[in-house]
């Protein structure tokens, strides 16, 4: 298995796809490993050079105690492109994973070729994440099974495939708090929201039609209106968008990194 090393913790990550295709980033939620983007893989892996990892704390990563940063979670991601031989790459990431991939545009602008911003924010409730952090490090994930399914999936999702609704809570009980704790913490702190108009990658904002977490208003169409020239794709899904529409999902990334990266 390979791991990256160069900030410390060992970072999980998984290169697939031709040499010769252009790289492709993917990054995942929180509460979710690698696994997250498995149903698009077969899509996009025809285009790109595709680097998947596990987000510090997730999966096969290394779990550390405390408070995580953007900051930190973002040089996790930078260390895994080193080590993965990728000198700079189109960023995708849902979530957690779209916040550190603001980050990673911001942090080293000339490693990010382009970005796609799935179901996430710049412009959470603080206090909300406060609450979660301590909720987890108290009592740890059993208490927030509920919250977190009803927001990651939606009903007819769940209903139509209720095998990997199933996947998704399992992953979530067996969790360990600190993990989920840490990117909590990195959520609750993060101060990006002022700082994304200097964004100058080619920007695409998707929003999920069925997302109660990070919405079209109050989420969405502030990253839209923060970053010049980015272009909204609508999905008809819930939080976890690569679950709910793999194909539509990679079509769309397909198509929108193969002209900002060709213009």
């Amino acid at each position: 298995m390979p791991f990256s090393t160069q900030t410390g913790p060992r970072i999980y990550w998984k290169l697939e796809g031709c040499d010769e295709a252009p790289a492709l980033v993917l990054l995942n939620s929180i509460g979710t490993d690698m696994g997250l983007w498995a149903a698009c893989l077969p899509h996009l892996r025809k285009s790109f050079r595709v680097l998947t990892i596990d987000t510090r704390g997730h999966g096969a990563s290394d779990i550390v105690s405390g408070d995580y940063t953007l900051g930190a979670l973002a040089s996790d991601v930078l260390g895994s492109m080193d080590a993965a031989g990728l000198s700079s790459a189109a960023i995708a990431g849902v979530s957690l994973g779209g916040m550190i991939a603001m980050e990673m545009a911001l942090s080293q602008p000339e490693r990010c070729d382009a970005l796609a911003l799935i179901c996430t924010s710049a412009t959470m409730d603080k206090a909300a994440w406060a609450d979660r952090v301590s909720k987890v490090r108290t009592s740890g994930m059993l208490g927030l099974v509920d919250l977190l399914m009803g927001r990651f999936l939606s009903e007819q999702f769940t209903a139509r495939e209720p095998a990997v609704a199933a996947s998704i809570r399992r992953g979530l009980i067996k969790m360990d708090p600190a993990g989920y704790s840490g990117c909590a913490a990195a959520i609750r702190d993060m101060d990006i929201a002022h700082r994304i108009t200097a964004i100058a990658q080619p920007t695409a904002v998707m929003t999920g039609d069925l997302d109660s977490s990070t919405p079209l208003p109050g989420h969405g169409d502030y990253l839209l209106a923060s970053i010049a020239g980015s272009r909204h794709v609508r999905l008809p899904t819930a939080h976890l968008a690569p679950l709910e529409a793999p194909e539509s999902l990679a079509a769309h990334l397909t198509a929108f990194f193969a002209g900002a990266m060709n213009s």
